[in-house]
Formats: C-alpha cells, structure tokens, sequence
C-alpha cells in the first residue's frame, strides 16, 4: 500500500498498488507498507490478516500478502465499505491462488467489515446461508477492526510536502536516469532536450516493456509531480481533466459529477465510468494515468473510443506553443462540432475481451446519436471503435450518411452495410480473430440501436426485438450492466456427534500455516536470505524452432558489469542429459536446438538484473533446419505420411481393445463420426520456478533449496549431471507456491542447469525465472487432437467406439507416454462401451515439451468422449442427460481395462445431483427463458465422472515415514509429502497431536487415499508404549514418554506403504458437483472443498478461457497475464454448490479419505456443455439444424461465432467480397 499526503486539502491517501510495477524513483515522499508492517506473529496480527486465515482464504498462500493488502488499503479509505467497493478491491488481485484455494472465502472474510444498514442485510442473508451443524468460523472470535491502531502517515514525510519547496529530483541508475520536473514548462524542456525519453506516471506500459520485451531507456522522464497535469476542474460545460490524474482519480471525480449533476449532462460520464469499472483491476487504476492510457494503449484502449465519440478536447502543449484542441492528430477523424447534453442525445460503450475485468479488449467502441427534438431523426451521429486498428477508428462516412434518417430496422441494416464497407479488417490484420472482430463492429451496432430504441418507447415487434417485451427489458440491463448476486451455498458432511473434539476427519480446520501465509512470514524459496557470495544465474535460450548452433558469442556478455561467468553444455562434470524414456531431456543444447526457449547456456552475475542484461548480450548464429511442426493439426492431417517420414511420434504406440468393434459397427443403427480439438494450458503457479543451489566445501556436496513436487527426482537429475552419488544432494521444500504438475522435471532441468553453475563457480547460485520465461521455458496440459467413430442404436445405447488421440508432445518425452496411457485408461469415463477400440499417440513438435498436469490426461479424454455423447444426444433426438444414463456402468463389473468396478456410488451421485440440483425444474426453466428471449440464451449440462486414483505402476505409489518422539513429548514427522496448498503438514500434525492425546482414537483424513505408512508408524509406537500406558493410566504423555526412555524403549518407527497396482485394491474415486452456470461456495473439511472448488475453476480456465498462441516461427505470444487470461473473481460462478456422497466407503484408504484435487478439474466440462446447450438453443431457433462440433477452449470468438445469425452472414458476405482470392 502506498500512502500519499496533500499538503493544501490536509488529505491522506491510501492506495494499493502492484508492488513489481512501482518503480523506487516514484515513491520519493510517499509512505510504503507492506503486508508484513501491519501485523505478525510476534506482535500482534491485524483483523484483515486473522480473518482471512481463519476462515480459510488460504492455501498455497503465495498470493494471500496481495488479498491482504487490497482489502486493508481499502479499509484504510472506507473503514465501512460497501460491496461493491470490497469486490472492485480484490477483482484487481490475480487470482493464480484460485485454482488451488477456496476463493470463495476471501470475499466472505471481507464482508465482516461491513457496517450499513443494506449491506447489513446482504450479509445476513450470507451469513444464513453458511449455518450449518459445524462452524467454519466464529466470528465472535475475530478482533474488531480499530482504526485509532493503525499506522499514523510519517510526521517527518508531512513535513517535507509541506516545508520543503518543490524542486527537480534526478536520480541516476547504472544505466538509466531517471528526472521528475516540477512545472509544465521544465517538462517540455525536458523533452526537447530528450526526445527519445519516455513519460512515466503509472508505469503500467513502460515498465512491462523494459522487463519483458528488453526495451532500453536511458532516460525517462516523470510528470506526476506536476500540478498543471493533475488539476481537476469542474466547468459549465463539463470537466478538465489533468493527464497525470489516476484512473481511479477519474473514477471518483466522474462518479461524483454523476451524482450531482443532471442525468443529461452526464451520459459521456456514464460512459466512462462503465469502460472504468473494468479497466484493469484497483491495483492498476490506482496508479496508471488517464494521460497515459489515452497516448499508450492507442487500439486497446477502452476511454479514446468513448473520448472520441463524446466529443472530448485534447489539449497539447509543445515547447513556446500551447495547441486546443489537437484531437485530430491523436484521434483521426473525430467530428468538430460540440453539442450540448439534450435528453434526445444517447450515448453507449461496449467492449469485448476474454475475461470481463482485467482485460485487454478484443474491440470495443463509443457510440453516440442525437436526435431532432421529439423525433426519431438523426441529427448527428458518431462511431468510433477500438481494437480494430492501429488506432482509434472514425466510422465517418457511415455516420455521415445516416444523418437525417429514422432510427428504425431500415436504418440499422444500411448502417450495418455501410461500417463493414468503411471499416475494413483484411484477412491478414493484426492480432487476427477478423470475422469475430468485424461480427462484433456490427453487434455492438445492433446492441446501440436497442438501447437508445428502448429509451425511445417505441418497441415494435420484429424479427430483431422478440427478445425485448416484459422481462426481456430487464435481461438486457442486466446483461450490460453484468450484475452479479454473492449468494453461496453449503451441503455439510456428516460427523458422528460421538467423535471427540480434537478429531479433525470432516472438520473445518484453519491451514496450519494460514496465520504465516496472512502475515508475509510463510518462506518460499526466494525468501531465502542471501547467502554470502551468492551469484545469480540467467539462462540464455533458442529463438529459433528447429535449427543448428552454428557459433556461440559470448565475448560481449563476459564484459558486461557484475558478469562472472559463462555457463555452458561444456562444463557439465558427467551428463548433460536424462533419460526418462527412450528420447533424453536436455540440460544445455549443444549442435542443435528443437524448440524456442530450449537453454543453451547460462550467464552468472552478482545480481538478477546484471545476468539479464548480459543474457541478452549473448549472440548465437543459427542455421534453420526442416522441418519445423508446431502443431499436431500438421501431424493429423492429409500430411500424416510426411510426419511419419519424419519420424515426428514420440514411442510407443499405446492401444486398448474389447469385443469385436467392427463386427458391432455391422449392427448398430446409426454411426456418428468426428473430431475435437482441445488446446493447451499453462500451469500458471503464482511462484514461478526456483532454486537455490550451495555448494558445499568437501565431498561436491550440495544443498538444493528448490520448488518442487518431487524433491527425489531432482535428487536425481542434478547427482546425474554432477556425476555423484545421489546421497551427495539434498533437496529442501518447505512449501510450493503452486505447481499443479508443473515442477518435476522442467524443475529438475532448471535446477540442474544452476548445480553446474554452482559447481563451476563454488559460488551459491539463485535462478527465479519470471513469469515471461517461465512461460517460455516450460511446457504445459498437452493440446489433443481426438479422431472418433461411434456407433449406437436409435434408443441411445452405445455398442462400439473407435477413437484415435494425438497429443502435441512438444521435442522430448517428458511424462507425455505416461498421459497417453492414462489418457486411453480414462477414456471411458463413467460409461460401458462393450466393443471399444482406442489408440494414443505422442506427436514430437518444435515446441517445448509438454508435461503433466491436474488430472493427467483425463480432462482432454474425457471432454472428448463426452462431446460424442452430446453429439448422439443431438442425433437420435434424445436429451444428453438420457443418453448418459442409459450407457452409464449399472451393474458391477469389469472396465475395459480389468478393473473390478463397484458403480453404486456413481449411480448415488447421479441421482443425488439431479434431486439436490432440482435438474429438471431448472431445465424446464431455462426452455422457457430460451423461448421467451431471442438474443439471450441459457444452457445447462449434467455430467458424470469415474476417476480411477492411482497409478499403474506399484513404485510410483510407494512411500514412507520416520515419527519420532523426542523426551519432551514433541514429535518429529519426517516424509516425503510436499505442502502445496492442500493441507499436507495439517493432516499429519493434527495426526500426531492425537496419537499424543488419544491414542486409542487415532484418526487421520488425509486427500491421500495411500498414506498408511504414516497410520503405520503411530500404531507400532502405540504398541511399544501400551505396557507402560496400562501401567500408568493416569499419567501424562511426557510421563509416558520419560519412561519409555528410561526403559530404552525405541521411540523411533518407521512406516512404509510399497505401492498397490492390483485392480482389487486401487481405489476408485467417484464426485459429482452439481454446477449450472450461475453457482458458488463450500464448506466441510475445507480443504478437500476447496480442492475441489479450485480444481473446478481451473476447469472452467481450461475449457472456457485459457488459450496459448504461438507465432508461425514457433515463439510463444502469450507470455503473461496480460495475454494469457485465467478465471479471476468475476468469473467465479455467482452460486457454487459441492456436496461429499455421505455413508460413502472407501476401505482402501485412511479413514475413506478421497482424492479431492485431480478430478474436480474435469468437472469444470460441465460449463462448456452448458454453453454448448446455449449455442444448441441459438442454432435451433435459427433452424440451423446440422450436427455442429465446439472445440476447447470455448472462448467468446468461439461461442458467436457458432451462434450464426444475420451479422456472421453479412459479415462472411462482405469479408468474402473484398478478400482477394
């Protein structure tokens, strides 16, 4: 938070801000507080902090510092906030926490603070719907909120704002100057002095561009401290704006002027505060300048749009001349006449993006009309659009040429016609996505003329406006103005009212490090200090796909500051690759490199930023190589022969077959075929990849503090590459700030690559990839390509399948053999397919390699086979929740793959959420909301699941521990379970304070269903202690435990569980959550809910939002936030519903504990059917009744773009038209 003082008004400022954004230059008289200044274990911890922790925002915690700080920044300013304001504070966090925690319990902790009498209300209705038998939390426990104990604005800061005279600061960096004018006229100085110098308030564009894209200022130049540029000025007819204000700034000042003013002079306001509300999150608008975002954002930027069309006067100064206006020359073809607000003019804005907040638009616009007084006659009209070109774009001619007609259907098809016409996208534009893009000039046309025809009363019936009588009015207000409801729902699992207290199995209990996580103190691997010496590693990687390394400069890069060695494939001590399967993972590439971001060697400096800099200063001369496959749409298509010839599969083949498939395919009735492909996914861990290598001075022992899930195999790799015994390496994990699969062996790499520094130089190595490199660098969820052949009888029944599943691999192995074999066991999902054929191929690609993920294979195979049954659904004229019951496994019996299944509970399950869930009712529902609005559609999807837990070989499930009891009482797990968010180190804790209590009620829930090496150890000490507890049974634990001592009793057991493989004995996991479109919340053992809720969100990233593009040379475009979208607050279902199948067993496991985290990520599918039932709706009304397949991701491009109706068709005729052949 950053807290500024106006020395005129006596105001202090409270703001939160993103702390990587801010350069030090910028804070000079500005009060910093981090997370860990407003509370702590040692001292006193704030109420924010507490309540977070305790009512369970936390689990990984990497990012709960960020929540922490935005809902306390906000309390600082409205100490009873309102809320609307609590969710603008967090809807600017990036949620990356999301799909591991329960994200729903964030805002919940925030509502506490509310105090007004309508938000009162709200929260009870919140708070009725969390009574359950057990508690989450009391609130009764929560400190109250004090505001006379918070932190006082520094004396000595106020002083200087008010004493001190304002002068020019200067600041001088090792390669960049950084100067901060006091005056207009200094500026412009400045400026002609600097010409090349960038302007920096905000930092929001500057800075993401010297991090990522390696762009080099030697000056910049900083106008925030000007008060010419952040004047605020009510005026007669309107408001001048400095350009240096806030966004949030503006925000506030417009959102005041709409409340004192008349309603028709604030339309153009109104305007801008809707594109505000979801320009980037608080964090940003906290700090980014209006001035900024107007000259910067150019295409993308929502406010010129708006600014154009309202008429708005840019001023410009230049050195000795004042320019007012020069709107032209920024805004192009803005008109210049200024009307005054009459209540005949309208004025609108609309955007579209991949997510609704926090994003960059795909195209937005501003529109405006003004009518004759008291009649429907355009008098003048304006449409400006964004995102369409490399600037703000005038659609002058057409509006020009409707000026004088009616505003009615006639006018709006010639409008139509004629924007297409002007504005012109050619098929090769930027940014691609043209027929989408030119779809939504014209849909936000048609959005235009039903508002402004609404607010006109003259609703007349037509093709366009069956949508618009009685509730569709309010359809479309709410559906512009994206009104959410916070409503959450709860189903409690069942505790035996006889269990003692000190339990845990199905209770809520607070993460054991929440408290940490809350305050900042929880360790992650780059908050190891300093280690004396420490040297920091960069590594330098291929831009090219697939070429030859034909030569390695590295004279430049060794000359640069603070450098102190190059690292590359030749001072690797043994070997520079590992073999998981037949093909090896490369540490360093050596002749040639397969993909962009390969390592090709790695540069070692006294500091991150001086091993960047000289990284980008190594020259590698390449020589192409052929060929260069990207994608398995190469692989699978009439090329299949050439990517054959070019050995492009990783091997082996996998295959599965039962019955006779062709035989069946005789008999059946009908027989659908087709294809799905479903894309990628990034894994996105809030803590990017880490390590921490130090050496040690004898035996080549080293210390590897890394972030990893499998702290073994890097073990491993680096003992591998070192050419020592792997005793030599230990491996430190304290915790994991997310990983979700991806920190094995792309870890393993890394850390490997900064051993061999480390072991070069006899220096302690950090390497922190940021997130553009992490991105770059690592692979993710493997894009499949499904190929299906089905045949079925006209009653719904499934006798035979074909399918065929080509994965995009990436240029090494990895775990991608093992997800094609998972990928082929879980195809079934919850159905019996007598006479199934299936096969899976790994495709090699020059892209970086592709690794394992939540749910391993699972939610690309799965969401294919259910994307058959709804397409059998759509042919045999069945509903699909019909044709998933009638195939669904009814009996018990073997799977296709040997595995005796028991399917009662998933029978229970599907039976239960229908009945919970009011399926039927809701359906009815939703056909009747479908038939009652034309342009607004509803879908809804039920979806079973069976999720086989485990693994197919025994080793990969063995594991063991060591608890010992130390002759004070305390005890010591030893293991080798890793923290991630999920609870592990609470499990066992609360495991060991019952053997130590209670020992006769040991209880263990754990979301590991194979954890009895750890019951094991407690029950053989258990038994060792008996004799002495049935002599002393009133003795205390140390008692017990002195005397064993003095007994020589061993206190020391170990526990070990070797792996089970038999079909008998693997447990099956079976969950149903109930989810239509709308939903939200948990309760219960909150973690196995949170698992289960955050595994669902990252589904509907995964199936809905989450898209990687590549260029044609194989470079990876999406390399952060900024392009790569995840699900955050406002795409988190307004009601979530989870319930746990109660009296449901599972012996194979400690106390019927359930693998929660996995497969709740396919559940996420149910969204995308959902919408694919919507687009069903939309097509069928349109009597488009062809079969149709969606693909995965169903981004917004995708979903309007199958719902064809009369904009894609005049879109299509007029793109096709004008594209050369």
């Amino acid at each position: 938070m950053i807290s500024t003082y106006e020395p005129v008004s006596k105001k202090i400022g409270h703001y939160s801000a993103n702390a990587c954004l801010l350069p030090i230059c910028s804070l000079h008289g500005i009060a910093v507080t981090t997370v860990e200044g407003i509370g702590c274990t040692k001292t006193r911890i704030h109420p924010v902090q507490e309540r977070l922790a305790k009512c369970h925002g936390s689990q990984c915690g990497f990012c709960t510092p960020g929540m922490v700080m935005s809902v306390y920044a906000l309390l600082r300013n409205h100490p009873e906030p309102s809320m609307e304001q609590i969710a603008s504070a967090l809807a600017g966090t990036f949620l990356f926490q999301l799909t591991s925690m329960g994200f729903r319990f964030i805002p919940c902790n925030s509502f506490f603070f509310i105090k007004n009498e309508l938000s009162k209300k709200l929260v009870c209705l919140f708070v009725c719907l969390l009574k359950t038998p057990i508690k989450l939390f009391s609130a009764d426990e929560f400190q109250p909120l004090d505001t006379t104990q918070e932190f006082i604005f520094p004396p000595e800061l106020m002083r200087m704002a008010e004493n001190e005279p304002k002068r020019t600061l200067v600041f001088h960096g090792e390669r960049t100057t950084w100067i901060s004018p006091t005056s207009l006229k200094e500026l412009l100085e400045l400026k002609a002095k600097y010409p090349k110098a960038p302007l920096v308030v905000g930092n929001t564009s500057v800075g993401p561009d010297m991090k990522f894209k390696g762009v080099y200022h030697p000056v910049i130049i900083s106008p925030a401290r000007i008060l010419d540029l952040n004047v605020v000025r009510y005026m007669d007819n309107g408001l001048t704006l400095g350009a240096a204000c806030s966004l949030a700034l503006v925000k506030d000042v417009l959102t005041n002027a709409v409340s004192e003013l008349p309603w028709e002079k604030t339309k153009i306001f109104r305007a801008l505060l809707q594109q505000l509300k979801t320009l980037g999150g608080q964090q940003i608008r906290n700090i980014a300048s209006l001035g900024g975002n107007i000259i910067s954002r150019k295409s993308t930027s929502d406010l010129n749009p708006i600014l154009a069309v309202g008429n708005c006067i840019l001023n410009l100064a230049s050195r000795g001349k004042r320019q007012d206006p020069c709107k032209k020359a920024a805004l192009p073809g803005m008109p210049s006449k200024c009307y005054i607000s009459v209540h005949e003019e309208f004025v609108s804005a609309f955007r579209q993006a991949q997510r609704r907040e926090n994003s960059l638009p795909i195209a937005n616009t501003g529109m405006r009309v003004l009518f004759a007084e008291d009649t429907d006659i355009i008098m003048d009209f304006g449409i400006f659009y964004g995102g369409i070109g490399s600037t703000s774009i005038c659609a002058k001619q057409t509006c020009q040429a409707l000026i004088g007609r009616h505003w009615n259907e006639k006018m709006l098809d010639e409008a139509c016609r004629l924007v297409l016409k002007e504005v012109s996208l050619t098929g090769s534009a930027p940014g691609g996505k043209v027929e989408y893009r030119r779809t939504l000039m014209i849909s936000f046309l048609f959005k235009f003329y039903l508002e402004v025809l609404q607010s006109l009363k003259k609703m007349v019936n037509s093709c366009y406006l069956s949508i618009f009588m009685q509730s569709g009015k309010r359809t479309l207000w709410l559906f512009f103005l994206g009104l959410v409801a916070w409503m959450s729902f709860f189903t409690e699992q069942e505790v035996n009212p006889e269990q003692l207290p000190q339990d845990p199995v199905g209770r809520p209990i607070m993460h054991q490090a929440g408290i940490k996580h809350a305050t900042g103190e929880a360790l992650y691997c780059d908050d190891i200090r300093a280690v004396d010496e420490e040297l920091f590693l960069a590594v330098v990687t291929s831009s090219r796909a697939h070429a030859k390394i034909v030569s390695i400069d590295t004279s430049e890069a060794l000359r640069a500051p603070g450098v102190f060695d190059i690292v590359t494939t030749q001072d690797v001590p043994a070997k520079n690759e590992f073999y998981i399967f037949s093909d090896p993972e490369i540490l360093f590439a050596k002749d040639k490199v397969n993909c962009v971001g390969q390592i090709i060697c790695a540069v070692v400096a006294d500091s991150e930023v001086h091993a960047k800099q000289a990284a980008a200063k190594v020259k590698i001369g390449y020589e192409t190589l052929e060929p260069v496959i990207l994608t398995i749409e190469v692989i699978t298509s009439l090329i299949l022969l050439e990517a054959i010839q070019h050995n492009s599969f990783f091997e082996p083949q996998r295959k599965l077959e039962q019955g006779n498939v062709d035989e069946a395919f005789e008999t059946v009735d009908q027989i659908l075929e087709g294809e799905i492909h479903i894309g990628g996914q990034e894994h996105f861990y809030m803590e990017t990849q880490s390590v921490l290598v130090v050496p040690k001075r004898e035996d080549k022992e080293m210390d590897v503090y890394v972030s990893t899930q499998h702290p073994a195999f890097i073990q491993e790799m680096v003992a591998s590459c070192l050419g020592v015994p792997a005793n030599r390496i230990m491996c430190h994990v304290k915790r994991v700030g997310g990983a979700f699969g991806g920190k094995v062996v792309n870890t393993g790499l890394l850390a490997s690559v900064a051993a061999v520094a480390a072991n070069k130089t006899g220096h302690a190595v950090r390497l922190i990839l940021d997130r553009g490199d992490d991105m770059l660098i690592t692979g993710g969820r493997h894009p499949v390509i499904g190929k299906y052949k089905v045949g079925f009888m006209n009653d719904g029944r499934i006798l035979a399948a074909d399918a065929k599943y080509y994965l995009n691999g990436g240029s090494t192995p990895d775990h991608s053999i093992l997800v094609a074999e998972v990928i082929l066991l879980k195809m079934d999902n919850a159905y019996k397919i007598p006479n199934l054929r299936c096969c899976s191929r790994v495709c090699k690609t020059n892209l970086p390699s592709n690794t394992a993920f939540r749910g391993f294979g699972f939610p690309q195979s799965g969401l294919i086979t259910e994307s058959w049954m709804t397409s059998i659904a759509a042919k045999s004229g069945l509903s699909p929740e019909k044709v998933r019951e009638i195939n669904m496994y009814k009996e018990t019996e073997q799977t296709f793959y040997k595995q005796e299944l028991d399917p009662e509970n998933l029978v229970r399950c599907w039976k239960e959420c229908i009945e919970k869930s009011a399926y039927y009712s809701r359906k009815i529902a939703v056909e009747e909301f479908n038939k009652q609005n034309y342009w607004k559609k509803k879908g809804i999807a039920i979806i079973p699941m069976k999720y086989p837990f485990g693994f197919n070989k025994r080793f990969l499930s063995q594991a063991a521990a060591l608890v010992h009891i130390y002759t004070d009482g305390s005890v010591l797990l030893t293991h080798g379970g890793i923290e991630m968010g999920q609870g592990i180190l609470l499990l066992f804790n609360h495991t060991i304070k019952i053997a130590n209590i209670h020992l006769s009620f040991l209880s263990f829930s754990s979301i590991f269903p194979n954890l009895s090496f750890h019951q094991d150890a407690c029950q053989t000490l258990l038994k060792r202690l008996e004799p002495i507890i049935s002599k002393n049974p009133k003795g205390s634990w140390n008692d017990w435990v002195k005397e064993a001592f003095e007994q020589s009793i061993n206190l020391s057991a170990t526990g070990y569980f070797r792996g089970e493989c038999s079909p008998k004995r693997e447990s099956l996991i079976i969950s149903m959550l109930y989810i239509f479109y709308n939903i939200k919340k948990v309760k219960v053992f909150i973690i196995s809910h949170s698992q289960i809720e955050g595994a669902f969100v990252q589904g509907i990233g995964l199936y809905t939002m989450e898209e990687l593009k590549y260029s044609p040379e194989g470079v990876l475009y999406t390399r952060g936030p900024a392009q790569y979208k995840i699900p955050a607050v406002c795409d988190i279902p307004e009601q979530f519903s989870i319930s746990l199948l109660s009296s449901s067993q599972n012996s194979y496991a400690i106390y019927s504990s359930k693998g929660m985290g996995e497969a709740g990520l396919f559940l996420g599918c149910s969204v995308f059917f959902a919408i694919w039932d919507a687009v069903t709706a939309v097509r069928k009304e349109r009597g488009l009744t062809e079969p149709f397949t969606l693909n995965s991701p169903l981004t917004p491009e995708r979903i309007r773009m199958a719902c064809a109706d009369e904009f894609t068709e005049m879109v299509m005729r007029v793109f096709f038209w004008n594209t050369p052949l």
